[in-house]
């Protein structure tokens, strides 16, 4: 999801090199993944469209490299989100921001806020790719 319509037309580029021509011949399996990929400009539609599909809405989970104070109410962990998604066994919409962070307003529409993903020392700032796997990674294992 993103409101920027540069962003959109980048994702179907990228899709569309991979689902159609060379890249569609070279690597099938990656196709498949990204035959999937829906873009929208607007998170209240994908909301409604995945509480189509699952049945009751999802939470909508934001991410942030550094959680302002002022939505310390919403921040939980990755293990307390995953403990969360099996307990209530409900849907999570998971939006990671671009390296400016999120807008405030998608933070303030978020149900939880992820905790920032910290390392050794005060230096935290990791790629979005790289945050992505871990963040589903942790929300996903076995327990």
């Amino acid at each position: 999801m993103t409101p920027d319509a540069g962003q959109q037309e980048l994702v179907g580029n990228i899709c569309g090199h991979w689902l159609e021509g060379y890249g569609a011949s070279y690597n099938y399996d990656r196709g498949s993944a990204l035959n999937l990929v829906k873009v929208s400009s607007d998170l209240e539609a994908v909301v409604k469209e995945i509480g189509e599909l699952d049945g009751r809405a999802p939470l909508v989970a934001a991410t942030s490299a550094s959680l302002d104070s002022s939505f310390k109410d919403k921040s939980i962990s990755i293990i307390d989100a995953s403990r969360r998604i099996e307990d209530e066994d409900i849907s999570m919409l998971i939006i990671f921001g671009t390296a400016w962070g999120l807008d405030r307003a998608i933070l303030e529409r978020a149900d939880l806020i992820l905790s920032p993903i910290l390392g050794k020392g005060n230096y935290n700032h990791l790629s979005v790719r790289s945050a992505a796997a871990i963040i589903v990674d942790r929300l996903l294992e076995k327990r």
